[in-house]
This record gives C-alpha cells, structure tokens and sequence, in this order.
C-alpha cells in the first residue's frame, strides 16, 4: 500500500466529510479508496472498454405488459452465458421485481442490461457492474507475487 498527500479546497473537504459520515466508513482512507474504486469501474463503463465484470441486474416490470414476460424469457435464453441466477418477487396485483446475478464481459454484460431495461413495460431497472480479474491476469498476480 502506498501513501500519498493530497489537496482539496474546504468546500470540497467538507462534502467528503460529509459522505464519509453518511456511509459510516470509519476514516478517510477507506472512504477514499472506495470512491476512487467506484469512479475508474464509471469511468472504464463509460469508455466501453470490456473487462470481466460481475454484475447485479435490477429492474421492476409490469408483469401483465403484454408478452413481457415471454421476452424477457427469451432474452435470458439468448444470453444464459451471462446470466448466473435471478431471484423474482411480487411487489402487489401489477409489478414484479427482478434481480439477476451476471458475470462475463463489462460490454456484454452492459449490452445485456441495455436490452432488458428498454423492454417495453419495465419501469425501473438498474446495473451494478463490479470488475473481476480474469483467471489469466489473477495467475500472472501470484507468480509476480511469489517472485518477491
């Protein structure tokens, strides 16, 4: 772990403080870390580049959308390479909720969620990417680690 000093402007320190005490984070450091974390994953979303990733898919859908639920079927069909598992809940007599765990490429994965969440009749729907290490990166990691 490296240390580094860095300078921000009072109004900026304050809204810091501010989201570390909401959060409930313990010190600034691992607020900080944690904050960084969140920007580059936006920021590597934002560019397209295509990490492995894990994902939560969620979205609140009206099940009676006329063959809703027949596409969404399919859609998974047509991607069960994502698609890891997905818990349902009935939210009242008109919407369901649906969380679905994925995992694979960030640009497939986003792709995905993209097309579920267009889908005519889903009203609300969310996803949150978490990049992974691929097997082959994860293994160059240790035998660099193991070097030292």
């Amino acid at each position: 772990m490296q240390r580094i000093t860095i300078t921000l402007d009072d109004d900026l320190m304050k809204d810091l403080d501010r989201m570390i005490a909401e959060h409930g984070y313990q010190n600034r450091s691992e607020a900080i870390r944690d904050f960084t974390r969140a920007g580059m994953q936006q920021a590597v979303q934002k560019s397209g580049q295509s990490s492995d990733c894990i994902a939560a898919l969620v979205y609140v859908y009206d099940h009676a959308a006329r063959n809703l639920s027949r596409r969404l079927v399919e859609n998974y069909h047509g991607h069960h390479d994502l698609s890891l598992a997905t818990l349902h809940v009935h939210l009242d007599d008109d919407s369901c909720m649906e969380v679905t765990a994925l995992k694979g490429a960030g640009k497939d994965v986003q792709h995905f969620a993209n097309h579920i969440i267009s889908e005519r009749g889903v009203h609300y729907g969310r996803l949150v990417m978490i990049p992974t290490e691929s097997k082959k990166n994860a293994s160059k990691v240790k035998h660099n680690h193991h070097r030292r």
